[in-house]
């Protein structure tokens, strides 16, 4: 009878993870790049893993809001965080975050990256990027550029693209990129460097003007729109990425099956063609894969940064 007991007690399986709803934090506006990918993928991850998705919106502070409410959280694998590529920049302009970027959280894997997009408003008399560089020269710190945040992909994006072709422009930051497409539009500001998420349905619909893309090549899913780089800046680039983290110390097996699953959806033909069209491409890594991703940046970005002169605001 005690050894009945005894493997009852050992024997009686415990209920595998998930067993109930997952948070995934999206630390910037509702209806910008980072808060459309997520909710591209939360159907299909929660049909998956078979719990809802819960996308908690928490903008501010060029996302430090948002992420350090996720490194506080249970380590328990139902609060996780959307972060984009800035995640590791804030430690770099902000000396004291309430978190470490690196320490503070558990990789999970990087899901898609993305060039931005240099859109302007169709009343800026530019077409491309050489005759925006001499529009600004002949109107020094006359044009605005909008951003998602001090320290954001598209301040750094602006901020290089000063730095290599001599102009001199005003950036204003905003709490995330659906606030700048939409003052954008409303020529508020003169131009960005946006997410694609955030600016290509605001191009097809003609509400704004793409000059050129921030990456090295030419984008997939936006095939007629140049490079910053063959535009005639040689070297700039300047490309967003994705990722999803949790706070520290979540156990490997779950670290293992949000790895899977996350991957999974992101293998989808119809994720994989939804993100293609708003100028994403989607992929994963293994988590020691994507840890590495954020040590290297940090230091990429450190160097950037120096070199444009870019300082907290």
């Amino acid at each position: 009878m005690l050894t009945l007991t005894f493997c009852y007690a050992q024997c009686v399986a415990q209920p595998s993870y998930p067993v109930k709803p997952i948070r995934i934090i999206s630390p910037f506006a509702a209806g910008g790049g980072n808060d459309t990918f997520l909710r591209t993928l939360a159907p299909k991850l929660t049909e998956n893993l078979k719990q809802q998705i819960v996308i908690d919106t928490r903008a501010g502070a060029n996302g430090i809001v948002g992420t350090e409410l996720a490194a506080r959280a249970v380590p328990d694998g139902y609060t996780l965080i959307l972060i984009p590529s800035n995640h590791t920049v804030n430690a770099i302009l902000r000396q004291k975050l309430p978190y470490d970027v690196i320490k503070d959280f558990t990789p999970i894997t990087l899901a898609g990256s993305s060039p931005l997009v240099v859109a302007v408003h169709p009343s800026l008399p530019v077409k491309n990027i050489k005759e925006l560089i001499a529009f600004a020269k002949a109107r020094p710190n006359q044009l605005t550029y909008g951003s998602a945040g001090v320290g954001s992909s598209g301040h750094l994006a602006g901020a290089l693209f000063e730095s290599m072709t001599g102009i001199a422009t005003t950036h204003v930051p905003y709490k995330g990129m659906s606030i700048v497409v939409t003052d954008l539009i409303g020529g508020q500001v003169s131009l960005t460097f946006g997410t694609s998420l955030s600016v290509l349905p605001q191009v097809r619909s003609g509400r704004l003007r793409a000059l050129a893309i921030t990456s090295v090549g030419r984008s997939p899913a936006l095939p007629d729109i140049p490079t910053v780089a063959e535009s005639g800046v040689r070297g700039y680039e300047a490309s967003l990425w994705y990722g999803f983290v949790g706070p520290a110390k979540i156990p490997a097996d779950i670290v293992r099956r949000l790895n899977s699953e996350i991957a999974a959806v992101l293998a989808l033909p119809e994720i994989r063609e939804r993100l293609a069209g708003q100028g994403v491409d989607a992929r994963s890594t293994t988590p020691e894969e994507f840890a590495r991703l954020l040590v290297t940046d940090l230091g990429r970005w450190a160097a950037v940064l120096k070199r444009a002169g870019v300082r907290a605001e």
